[in-house]
């Protein structure tokens, strides 16, 4: 039996045994991990997702995929040209077993995403803003204490 699932904006057609290469998961290797996006299961076709459908895989390794290379150059008179190149993260796994119920009850961690740099900057400002918060707060006690005595 084949499914459809949907993980990291790309639909996979896969079967029991075999091996992807997805968009980074948050798993170490050996871990195995559930995908609840389910899109169709056999012939059933989810509207838009199958409920209680699940693909599981098991993590073989985080990879990092083929040197992709972007060239852009602005023609005519202005001469500029710039190369830029990047090895994208994935992680390869290999499906064990396609559910089309029971996907509550299966205990399995679901496959989450990694964080991305965006994600943790965007984190980071909120974080030093509490921080200087508390630093505020804590400056204000003493001043009150010393204007009592």
């Amino acid at each position: 039996m084949f499914a459809v699932l949907k993980t990291g904006g790309k639909q996979y057609k896969v079967q029991a045994g075999d091996v992807l290469r997805v968009e980074k998961l948050n798993a170490a290797a050996g871990e195995k991990v559930q995908f609840n996006e389910i899109l169709m299961v056999g012939s059933t076709l989810g509207a838009p997702l199958v409920e209680g459908a699940a693909v599981q895989a098991e993590v073989i390794d985080q990879i990092k995929g083929d040197k992709v290379i972007k060239y852009v150059k602005r023609r005519r008179k202005h001469s500029s040209q710039r190369t830029r190149g990047h090895r994208q993260q994935l992680t390869l796994l290999r499906v064990t077993d396609v559910l089309e119920k029971g996907a509550a009850k299966s205990g399995v961690k679901a496959a989450v995403g990694a964080r991305t740099k965006v994600e943790e900057v965007a984190a980071k400002p909120a974080r030093a803003n509490a921080a200087k918060a508390k630093k505020k707060a804590d400056e204000a006690e003493p001043a009150s204490d010393a204007t009592e005595a």
